[in-house]
């Protein structure tokens, strides 16, 4: 394998920090050309200079100067705001876009990547949760790769590979379960995010966490997977996983099932991504089978999940309504980790953001983003009321 360069988007985030570890651990085989932070400071400044960064772009504006201070002494290059990471990932130094940013925000840059052509470790789900069909058009036209870093995507992109050509039966998505599995529903609703955020199994970010608890982040892997791998909504089935061993499954039409295994650890699909198509070695916990014991699966619980019904009902009215179902969660779960709403109330704002007007049947990349401002307004309005009662009631 030659040595590759790589852009992280978003390298001081969970996923940013563990592929600095993968690449840690392959110094000669990749080069950081870029990293980004939208306001970790300190992180961005010790992480360019530990590996050597020959360009870092803080996205805050405003912390542009602490920065480029710290820096200049390493004669690394500092950029600042979203144009400069889009400018940067087309540049012909950079091989492979990891795209980790959180949210709708990493749309953007990720689209500036692809158009360049470049092969794309996509971590930030919310870009083909929000435009999956334009984003994959996009990629298409360009001959930009897309390998997914998603644990549950990696895996079925692996099990895929055995296909040879035959058409699946059905795509079974793992789940956790998250930390409310359990739970009773009145437990779940008077939950606190302390609770909320202590994943059984997995370490992630606040929001990732938050949407693993409520099991948003598995109606968006739903959408995810449609457009990633070109299937129907109804040949991706969800099934509860609690032990986190299998990550994802593909069924064939013969009923046999290919499953990809591994302990939970974030680093296999993303150094996977990186280095596809060859595997190389990495310090992690590898499967004892003799001392696994025994697991299990459940099918999901949707009255007390009820997110898990969203992703259906926007793969089958398309259009904007996956953009609507994402941007009212961001605003939920941003308001349910300060403490202004309760936990059901979060998919209680997406339902209600999903029932609006703001459907568009046909769109474009315009309109996407221009219903993601809309339903955010819309979200946010909807939270302050909720505020307002929670603190008056």
């Amino acid at each position: 394998m030659e040595k590759r360069r790589i852009a992280i988007l978003g390298s001081t985030g969970s996923i940013g920090r563990q592929a600095l570890d993968v690449v840690s651990q392959h110094r000669d085989l990749f080069e950081i050309e870029l990293l980004t932070a939208n306001n970790s400071t300190q992180l961005l400044i010790s992480q360019a200079i530990e590996f050597n960064a020959n360009n870092v772009v803080i996205c805050n504006e405003e912390k542009y100067d602490e920065v480029e201070r710290a820096l200049a002494p390493h004669y690394i290059k500092v950029f600042a705001g979203m144009q400069s990471v889009c400018d940067l990932v087309c540049s012909d130094r950079i091989d492979i876009v990891l795209t980790s940013m959180v949210g709708f925000s990493g749309l953007s840059s990720t689209v500036a990547a692809i158009k360049a052509g470049k092969t794309i470790a996509l971590a930030n789900k919310e870009t083909l949760v929000a435009a999956g069909e334009a984003v994959m058009e996009m990629a298409r036209k360009h001959n930009a790769r897309i390998i997914p870093v998603d644990s549950e995507h990696s895996a079925i992109f692996q099990c895929l590979m055995g296909a040879g050509g035959n058409s699946i039966s059905k795509i079974l998505l793992t789940a956790s379960g998250g930390p409310f599995r359990t739970w009773s529903r009145e437990q779940i609703a008077s939950a606190t995010k302390e609770q909320a955020l202590k994943h059984p199994k997995w370490n992630m970010g606040s929001k990732i966490s938050i949407d693993s608890a409520t099991m948003m982040n598995k109606c968006l892997e739903i959408i995810e997977a449609r457009w990633l791998f070109d299937v129907s909504g109804d040949k991706i089935e969800v099934v509860v996983h609690p032990e986190s061993i299998i990550h994802s499954m593909v069924e064939y039409e013969d009923g046999a099932v290919i499953a990809q295994m591994g302990h939970p650890d974030m680093r296999e699909p993303i150094q996977f991504a990186l280095c596809f198509p060859y595997r190389m070695s990495l310090n992690n916990r590898k499967l004892d089978f003799a001392q696994l014991g025994g697991i299990s699966f459940y099918a999901p619980d949707r009255e007390k999940f009820p997110a898990l019904n969203f992703a259906y009902e926007a793969l089958e009215k398309g259009g904007n309504m996956a953009c609507i179902m994402n941007a009212a969660n961001e605003a939920a779960v941003a308001a349910y980790l300060q403490d202004r709403i309760s936990f059901y109330q979060i998919t209680d704002i997406v339902g209600e953001c999903m029932a609006g007007p703001e459907f568009v049947a046909a769109c474009d990349l315009d309109t996407i983003y221009q219903t993601n401002k809309t339903v955010l307004a819309k979200a946010s309005e909807m939270i302050e009321r909720l505020s307002f009662r929670k603190v008056n009631p």
